[in-house]
C-alpha cells in the first residue's frame, strides 16, 4: 500500500485545530508514510501559524516537508513521491483545503458537491506553462512524458534546476489553497486519491454518502461502500478500479450529538433528494477541478531533462483530539479523469480493505462543532504507476 492520511480531531499545540489528510503515493510508500506522520507538525509549527496566518503556513508546511524529505539521508536516492490533500479547520470552523496533485476534496452542502480542490494535472494550461518554463515538457499528457501529475512532494528527479525556488520548478509541492467559513448548510466533505475520482465523479460521490447518511448508514461502512463500488471486480483487469484507494469522510456535528446530525441530514434529503445537477464552486471561481485545454507545447528532445465522525485505518498520527469536523475521501467528475493514466502492468487483484471507528467520545472545551470520522483504504496486489 503506497497511501498514507491523517485525521487529527487536535492538533497538539494547536489551539483546537483539527486537520485530516490524504496522501496518494507513486514509486512506493516512503514519501506518503513520511508526509503522513510529518506535514501536520510543520504546519502548525510555523511561525506564521502562531499568527493565525493560516494560508501562509499550510504553503510554508508544504514546502518544508518537501526540503526536509530531500536532505534526510534515510531517503537518500529515494525516487518517490506522492499527491497530498489536506483538510485544516481552525476553532472558528475556517476550512483551509490544501493541495499537490490530483488528489481531492469535494464539501457537500445541503447535498451539492463543492470542489474545494483542482486537480493538478500537465495538461492544465498554467501547470504546462511552469513546466517548460523549468526546462521540462508534456508529452502524451505526462511530465516528460513519464509523471502524470504536475505538483507532488518528492519526486525529486524533476526539481533539479538551481537556479529556480521551489514553486518553479518542473514539478512542485506548492499547494493550492481554497478557503471556505463552514456553516450550518456544510454537511460533510470526502477526501480521496484518483482512484475513487477515475471511477465516480465527485457529485456522485456526494450524493451516495449523503442518501446513507440519510439511511443511518455508519461513515464507515459507507467508505467501504464506496469503494466497493469503484473496485474493478476482474483481478486481471489493469486501469480504472486497480489503483489504490484511500477515502475519507469528515461529518461537520456543529455542536449537536451524532444522532441528532444523522436526522439532520435524513430531513434534508427528504426534502430535497437531488439537489443539484452537477458540481459547484466556492467564490464563484471557476471550477478547481476542472482539466483546463492541452498547451499546444512541442515536446522538445528527451536530452538531460531535470524535474463529526472518525475511522481511521492508518495508525499513524495520535487521534486524542477534539474537533468540529467528520473525514472521509472522494472523487470530483470523471471529466476530469488523466486520459492519458495508462496501466502497464497485469494487476493481481486483492481487496484489502481496512477501517476502524473512534467512538465521539471527546469534545473540545469550546469546539464549535463536534468530530467524526472515517476512513477506508483498499490496494491491489499491485497497482499501476502515476
Amino acid at each position: 500500500m503506497e497511501d498514507a492520511h491523517t485525521t487529527l480531531l487536535e492538533v497538539e499545540d494547536s489551539d483546537g485545530t483539527a486537520f485530516f489528510a490524504v496522501y496518494d503515493g507513486h514509486g512506493g510508500p516512503n514519501v506518503a508514510k513520511y508526509s503522513g506522520e510529518g506535514l501536520h507538525k510543520r504546519i502548525v509549527g510555523d511561525a506564521a501559524f502562531k499568527r493565525k496566518e493560516y494560508r501562509a503556513a499550510i504553503k510554508n508546511g508544504f514546502l518544508e516537508m518537501d526540503r526536509a524529505l530531500k536532505y534526510d539521508q534515510e531517503y537518500a536516492g529515494d525516487s518517490s513521491g506522492c499527491t497530498a490533500i489536506t483538510a485544516t479547520i481552525t476553532k472558528d470552523n475556517m476550512l483551509y483545503v490544501g493541495n499537490a496533485g490530483d488528489s481531492r476534496a469535494v464539501l457537500c452542502r445541503r447535498g451539492t458537491a463543492i470542489a474545494l480542490s483542482r486537480d493538478h494535472k500537465p495538461v492544465n494550461r498554467e501547470e504546462a506553462g511552469r513546466i517548460v518554463a523549468a526546462g521540462g515538457f508534456v508529452e502524451y499528457g505526462r511530465v516528460n512524458g513519464s509523471l502524470a501529475l504536475s505538483r507532488a512532494l518528492g519526486d525529486f528527479e524533476f526539481k533539479t534546476n538551481a537556479t529556480l525556488g521551489p514553486e518553479d520548478q518542473i514539478v512542485t509541492a506548492n499547494p493550492a489553497i481554497q478557503e471556505h467559513q463552514l456553516d450550518d448548510e456544510d454537511e460533510f466533505i470526502v477526501l480521496a486519491c484518483d482512484g475513487i475520482w477515475d471511477c465516480m465523479t465527485s457529485q456522485e460521490v456526494i450524493t451516495y454518502v449523503r442518501k446513507g447518511i440519510a439511511d443511518k448508514i455508519t461513515l464507515e461502512t459507507l467508505c467501504e461502500n464506496v469503494m466497493d463500488k469503484c473496485l474493478a471486480p476482474d483481478s486481471e483487469l489493469t486501469g480504472v478500479g486497480c489503483d489504490n484507494m484511500t477515502l475519507m469522510i469528515v461529518g461537520f456535528l456543529n455542536g449537536q450529538p451524532i444522532d441528532h446530525w444523522y436526522e439532520k441530514v435524513a430531513q434534508r434529503h427528504a426534502a430535497n433528494p437531488n439537489p443539484a445537477e452537477g458540481i459547484q464552486v466556492i467564490n464563484g471561481d471557476e471550477d478547481p477541478a476542472a482539466e483546463e485545454p492541452q498547451a499546444p507545447i512541442p515536446p522538445p528532445p528527451k536530452a538531460n531533462a531535470s524535474n463529526n465522525l472518525t475511522n481511521n485505518n492508518n495508525n499513524n498520527n495520535d487521534n486524542t483530539s477534539k474537533s468540529p469536523v467528520e473525514s472521509s475521501d472522494d472523487e470530483d467528475e470523471k471529466n476530469h479523469k488523466d486520459n492519458a493514466k495508462e496501466s502497464k502492468n497485469n494487476i493481481s487483484q486483492e481487496q484489502k480493505t481496512e477501517a476502524t471507528t473512534k467512538a465521539p467520545d471527546a469534545v473540545a472545551e469550546k469546539p464549535p462543532a463536534k468530530v467524526e470520522g472515517a476512513v477506508a483504504e483498499a490496494t491491489p496486489l499491485a497497482a499501476p504507476q502515476k
